[in-house]
């Protein structure tokens, strides 16, 4: 999304994502009362214990060997190996698509695999699927969920996603699918979320279908090696608790720092150039820490007098066509698992203190924020929508970011004060310029990570949900 303060084509909604894995997510801003941390464990090294608040978000992931063989196949195979997978063995069958974007019409055989049903631990007012894949040209996969709510009727079965890493000829322009409604839920982009959940209706329980396709008479597979949905139920709150520094020293990490100022205008036709790709400027942050980089056939497309073809190259592989923007949150995290041996996921963390384990580890992550030019020291600007790399924390716990709305590389490097970074990111209401009541992301964050972490990142993230 763009720095500006104008509203974001996709509204910033209330609630926001779960983390990747089996179990539910504590949030110390789930309430004032509440705190981030499970019972028994500390804050930090020494630090005091806290008991564990209410779960409020829930994600589960299908991405093992064995979750894949316990869904219901038709026509597609597991793939076994390091990396467990699912492809098309013997199509189910085949079907017409007419691409809204290009006018092209198509046949495509296909066939599908279908998850178990999934009780929510959290009963949800939203809920978001995202997923790790390789396209080659000539296929795609489309993305879709049923819910059950809690009143016993269940939703259609919505597309959260129709999507190809590339965009050529041989392929669809990846897409998001506007006005799905049954006049309890709607999916805004790339978020379900119930219509009145003051009325307390709520997601108990859903299964994802997944839908590989791929050019007849061919030999061509999508490969899936993971997907998920996240549940929420975030609380409104104007304002959350303050949590205490706990990476004891602070830590830095050393990501690349890239400017989305730098590419104004150019190549409008990808969400009006440079200034509204912090979302995928982010992204290619992490991906090139973890030590993966474009090809060059990837970026031959790329004006060769442009700094940094590797930030436009992300924004058009990121691009989604019905939104009309890279901001996307599943599209962003699906790039990311386009290089080799590296997953994506949408996140919903509960307090700094989550971050601080993760930097710890030597985990980036990549946060979704909007604020007033007042509440943000140092930014410079309001947003009602943006994207940043958070990349460490100083001795007394304030945030380093690499904040890509900055005018060049070399002033992408910010320290912005704990206190205001932790409820511009946390909270779920806020006031904009116009004194209006509006939204914020409850927690938001993209985390990429490789497919094989090591023991201590894999402790962490499990500790956080997400295996």
């Amino acid at each position: 999304m763009s720095r500006s303060g104008s509203t974001p084509r996709r509204s910033v909604l209330t609630a926001a994502l779960g983390v990747a894995g089996a179990v539910a997510v504590s949030t110390s801003a789930a309430s004032a009362a509440g705190t981030a941390r499970p019972a028994g464990e500390p804050v930090a090294a020494g630090g005091p214990k806290r008991r564990r608040a209410p779960a409020v978000a829930e994600y589960h992931g299908w991405s093992s060997d064995a979750d894949w063989k316990a869904g219901t196949a038709k026509g597609v195979r597991v793939q076994s190996g390091s990396r467990p997978g699912i492809v098309i063995s013997t199509p189910a069958g085949s079907t017409d698509y007419t691409d809204p974007h290009t006018g092209t019409k198509a046949r495509w055989e296909y066939a599908t695999w279908t998850s178990p049903v999934r009780k929510l631990s959290v009963p949800a007012t939203e809920a978001i699927v995202s997923w790790n894949a390789r396209t080659p040209a000539g296929t795609w996969i489309q993305i879709e969920l049923k819910g059950t709510y809690s009143d016993a009727t269940s939703t259609p079965w919505y597309v959260m996603g129709r999507w190809a890493s590339g965009d050529g000829a041989d392929s669809i322009r990846r897409t998001s699918v506007d006005d799905q409604s049954d006049d309890k839920s709607s999916v805004w982009t790339d978020t379900l979320s119930v219509d009145a959940p003051a009325s307390g209706l709520r997601l108990v329980s859903y299964r994802i279908r997944l839908t590989l396709h791929r050019k007849p008479g061919t030999k061509l597979t999508p490969t899936v090696w993971r997907v998920g949905a996240m549940g929420s139920d975030v609380p409104d709150r104007f304002e959350v608790p303050a949590s205490a520094p706990g990476l004891d020293g602070g830590r830095e990490l050393t990501v690349p720092r890239y400017s989305q100022e730098i590419h104004k205008g150019q190549y409008p036709e990808y969400d009006n150039g440079g200034e509204a790709w912090c979302s995928p400027t982010s992204s290619q942050m992490i991906v090139e820490y973890w030590g993966r980089t474009p090809t060059a056939e990837d970026l031959a497309w790329v004006n060769p007098d442009y700094a940094d073809p590797q930030v436009c190259h992300a924004a058009r592989a990121t691009f989604d066509y019905q939104y009309e923007g890279c901001g996307n949150w599943p599209f962003n995290a699906a790039y990311a698992a386009t290089y080799r041996d590296l997953q994506g996921v949408v996140t919903r963390l509960g307090s700094l203190t989550d971050a601080e384990k993760l930097i710890g580890a030597g985990i980036p992550l990549i946060t979704s924020q909007s604020f007033l030019k007042t509440e943000l020291d140092g930014a410079g600007y309001g947003t009602a929508g943006h994207l940043m790399t958070v990349v460490g924390f100083t001795a007394e716990g304030d945030v380093i970011a690499n904040d890509p709305a900055s005018s060049s590389n070399e002033a992408v490097r910010h320290i912005y004060k704990r206190r205001q970074w932790e409820n511009i990111w946390l909270r779920t209401k806020r006031y904009n310029a116009d004194g209006k009541v509006v939204s914020g992301t409850g927690g938001v964050c993209y985390l990429y990570f490789p497919a094989k972490p090591t023991a201590a990142q894999r402790r962490v993230l499990e500790e956080l949900g997400i295996r």
